[in-house]
């Protein structure tokens, strides 16, 4: 064959990616889904992409709104303790791979993408059903009960932390946002300070539960808050929606170098203004932060499966975060450990680059090629 005919060949396979993504239920899956396709299109301009995802999950608003197809079957819980539920799930399921294997079929799939949640299971099913291989992308420290099923057949598994136990995983990192993954935090940082209302030049903590908010972190800021203006720092509140403090009075509680909001549209600002963050420890808070190289306290969720935890162990035994339990992230503990810390340069200094270098930036790249890759084998 000539290389014009090796050309023409290849042109024609790369033709036929057609690729069909699937995740949904919460952001945590939804942002790394949205990663991947954007740099498959990236990758190949004529590949095709669509998303599979249900009714009631964040995709119906996030996937659509990003530039990508949006198809939706049933959702089907898949119950942990006998329940109802259980005796439901074989005729639920079965319904569910049924609307998926439509999907694929009406899509002509060359690959399955999957990343979690409640819908990967029918269509990881209906893909092996039809020969079509599955890519997984695990987000998560412990992998969810979907991944774990589709990582039985799947052609390739990747997850975002090293100590993942998927069978036979490469660890690829978090598929991230070009915007975080590409973030200069010292360039954007006086910019995104004077966005958010801050000092330009006082070292900045910043508080956050997650847009939904955190009560209990919340509680501990209100106990320190007339404390940071004596010392020498800022701190940038993210309260959650509908959470934000108040005086007694009702009016939105005020200190000097406190500033409160309930939500940051873009948490790149966050990141680039900040100089020490205190968060929970989603997977993908976790890999932004150890990608963008900012030190970190991490406040595990106290419920669910440990998961939080989980994911926050690899960035703390590398030194560019600290980890404590909900119970124990007290006024107490915010004076003794916090406070200090974010006017420490050089202990800041030193986690900035051990975090740097567990980071990765990557992922999304490295997933599309590897779908790619999977799809036209």
């Amino acid at each position: 064959m000539t290389s014009t005919q090796e050309s023409a060949a290849l042109e024609q396979r790369a033709g036929s990616a057609r690729v069909v993504l699937a995740g949904g239920g919460t952001a945590g899956h939804i942002s790394p889904l949205l990663a991947i396709a954007h740099a498959i299109r990236d990758e190949r301009e004529d590949a095709s992409v669509c998303a599979v995802g249900t009714a009631s999950g964040m995709e119906t608003r996030l996937v659509p709104a990003a530039g990508v197809d949006l198809e939706l079957i049933g959702r089907v819980p898949l119950p942990r303790k006998p329940s109802v539920d259980l005796l439901r799930l074989p005729r639920h399921m079965a319904t569910a791979v049924h609307q998926a294997g439509r999907i694929l079929d009406s899509r002509q799939a060359t690959v399955v993408v999957g990343v979690g949640g409640y819908v990967c299971t029918p269509v990881y099913l209906a893909a092996r059903r039809r020969g079509i291989p599955v890519v997984i992308h695990e987000a998560n420290a412990k992998p969810g009960i979907a991944n774990r099923v589709g990582a039985r057949f799947a052609t390739a598994v990747a997850t975002a932390f090293p100590d993942t136990p998927l069978r036979g995983a490469r660890v690829v990192g978090m598929p991230m946002r070009r915007e975080i993954a590409t973030l200069d935090r010292a360039a954007q940082r006086a910019a995104a300070r004077a966005d958010l209302g801050l000092e330009l030049d006082l070292p900045t903590v910043v508080v956050t539960g997650g847009s939904s908010g955190a009560q209990s972190m919340n509680r501990t800021v209100e106990a320190v808050v007339r404390e940071v203006g004596e010392q020498g720092y800022q701190l940038l509140h993210v309260t959650g929606r509908g959470k934000e403090l108040r005086t007694p009075e009702g009016e939105l509680l005020r200190a000097p170098h406190y500033v409160q909001t309930e939500y940051v549209d873009g948490m790149e600002k966050v990141y680039a203004a900040a100089d020490l963050l205190v968060a929970r420890s989603g997977a993908a808070t976790v890999c932004e932060v150890a990608a963008v190289g900012l030190p970190a306290v991490f406040v595990p969720l106290p419920i669910g499966n440990g998961e939080q935890a989980l994911n926050a162990r690899s960035l703390v035994a590398a030194g560019g975060a600290q980890l404590v339990a909900d119970a124990e992230f007290t006024p107490r503990f915010y004076r003794d450990t916090v406070a200090p810390l974010v006017t420490d340069a050089a202990r800041l200094d030193e986690m900035t680059r051990a975090s740097a270098a567990h980071g990765v930036r990557d992922a999304a790249q490295v997933m599309a090629r590897l779908t790619l890759d999977t799809a036209l084998a």
